[in-house]
C-alpha cells in the first residue's frame, strides 16, 4: 500500500462505511449523549451490518481486515458519533494482548464471540492512583492451586457494566514494580466481580466509564495471558497497536465537525452574503482541513507500519495519537466558533464533538506521555551503540 494514496478498495470500503454510519449510527447519537445511555440501537446496527467482523482474524470468525481498514471503520463511525466509535475500538483493544501472547484456548474461547457481537470486552489497566504510572498499580493476583485470586479495583474502564469479559492487569509480584505485573481474562459473571460506580462525564456520554472491583475473584490459571510478570510489556504492546485507532477516532471527530461547519457557513447569511464568502472564514476552514488531512496521513502511516511489521512503530503510533487528538480539539473548537451562538447549543452536533474530542488527548496515554515516548525513541535512535 502506498503511504500517500489509498488503493481503490479502501475508498470503496470508506463509502460503504459512511453509508452505514449515516444510516445506522448517526440517528441515535444525540439521544445517547443527552441521556447518557449506551446506544444499543447503534450497536445492534453495527453487529447486524457485518462490519463488526472487520478487525478480527479470519481464523476466529472475522474478516481479517488490516489496521488501515480498521482505522477507516473507526474514523467513519466517530465522524457521526464519538461514543459509538468506542464500541468499535474497546473490544478489539481488549483482545490485543490475547492475540499477541495468549494461548490458543483463550483465543478460541473469546475472539469468535466478539466477531459475532455476542460478547463485548474491556481493557483494565488504570487505577485511581496509577494512571500514567501503571507500575504503581495495587490490584493483586495471587496463585492458589489451579486458580488465581484477584483483589483490587480498576478505574476509568470503558464499557464498564456492558462488557462480558475484561482484560485485567494485576500485580503477581508486588515488590517488582513494572516487572511484577501479569495479565488475565476475567469474565463478568465471576463471583466477586462488580461495577462499583459509573462516571458522569463531559463527553463520550453514550459510552459508560466506570470503576471495576475485584473482591477475591477466582479465575482458573488458564485465564493467565502469556507468562507471569510479562503484563507490562503486553500492555505497552497492546497500546502501541491501538493508539492509531485513537488517532482515527480523533480524525473522525474532527472531520465530522469540519463537514458540519462547512455546510453551515454556506447556508448562514450575514451582512447580505453567506458567511462562507468572508476571507477570514475561508482561511479558518483551510487551516482546519489541512490539519485534519495531516492527522489522517499520520494515522494511516502508523497503521501501515504496524501492518508491515516495520520498526519504529511506538514512535509512529505516539505521533499519530498526539497530533490527531490535538487536531480534533482544535478543529472542533473552531467549528463551534464558526457556528457562533448556536454552536454553543445542542441544536447542532459540534458542541458534542468538541466535548467528545477532549478525552482523545487523555486516554490510552495522555499527550504528555506521547511526547515522552516520542522524545525517548528519538534519543534512542541517536544513542551510541
Amino acid at each position: 500500500m502506498s503511504n500517500f494514496v489509498l488503493p481503490p478498495e479502501y475508498e470503496e470500503l470508506r463509502a460503504s462505511l459512511r453509508r452505514f454510519a449515516e444510516e445506522g449510527i448517526a440517528p441515535h447519537a444525540a439521544e445517547a449523549d443527552e441521556r447518557s445511555e449506551y446506544p444499543w440501537k447503534s450497536f445492534e446496527a453495527y453487529r447486524d451490518s457485518g462490519f463488526i467482523r472487520l478487525p478480527y482474524p479470519e481464523e476466529y470468525g472475522g474478516d481479517g481486515g488490516d489496521l488501515v481498514a480498521y482505522c477507516i471503520l473507526v474514523e467513519e463511525v466517530a465522524r457521526v458519533c464519538g461514543a459509538s466509535s468506542l464500541f468499535v475500538m474497546i473490544p478489539r483493544l481488549a483482545i490485543e494482548a490475547i492475540l499477541m501472547f495468549g494461548s490458543d484456548e483463550l483465543k478460541q474461547r473469546i475472539i469468535p464471540k466478539l466477531a459475532t457481537g455476542e460478547w463485548q470486552g474491556s481493557y483494565c489497566l488504570s487505577e485511581s492512583h496509577a494512571g500514567s504510572d501503571v507500575a504503581w498499580m495495587r490490584t493483586r493476583a495471587v496463585r492458589d492451586g489451579a486458580d488465581y485470586v484477584l483483589t483490587g479495583s480498576k478505574a476509568w474502564i470503558t464499557n464498564a457494566g456492558i462488557s462480558d469479559f475484561y482484560t485485567v492487569f494485576a500485580k503477581t509480584d508486588p515488590e517488582a514494580g513494572a516487572r511484577g505485573i501479569s495479565a488475565f481474562v476475567v469474565e463478568a459473571d465471576r463471583p466477586g466481580f462488580s461495577v462499583a460506580k459509573l462516571e458522569s462525564k463531559m463527553g463520550m456520554r453514550g459510552s459508560p466509564t466506570g470503576e471495576i472491583r475485584f473482591d477475591e475473584v477466582r479465575i482458573p490459571a488458564e485465564n493467565l495471558i502469556g507468562e507471569e510478570h510479562r503484563g507490562f510489556q503486553y500492555a505497552m504492546a497492546a497500546l502501541d497497536g491501538s493508539r492509531p485507532t485513537v488517532g482515527a477516532q480523533a480524525v473522525g471527530l474532527a472531520q465530522g465537525a469540519l463537514d458540519a461547519a462547512t455546510r453551515y457557513v454556506t447556508e448562514r447569511q450575514q451582512f447580505g452574503q453567506p458567511v462562507a464568502e468572508f476571507q477570514g472564514v475561508q482561511f479558518l476552514l483551510a487551516d482546519m482541513a489541512t490539519r485534519v488531512e495531516a492527522a489522517r496521513l499520520l494515522v494511516y502511516s502508523a497503521s501501515s507500519r504496524l501492518d508491515a511489521g516495520m520498526p519504529g512503530t511506538s514512535k509512529a503510533s505516539a505521533m499519530a495519537k498526539l497530533f490527531a487528538s490535538d487536531t480534533a480539539m482544535q478543529v472542533t473548537t473552531d467549528a463551534v466558533q464558526l457556528f457562533g451562538g448556536v454552536g454553543y447549543t445542542k441544536e447542532f452536533p459540534v458542541e458534542r464533538m468538541m466535548r467528545d474530542a477532549k478525552v482523545t488527548q487523555i486516554y490510552e496515554g495522555t499527550n504528555q506521555i506521547q511526547r515522552m515516548v516520542i522524545g525517548r525513541r528519538l534519543l534512542d535512535e541517536v544513542a551510541p551503540a
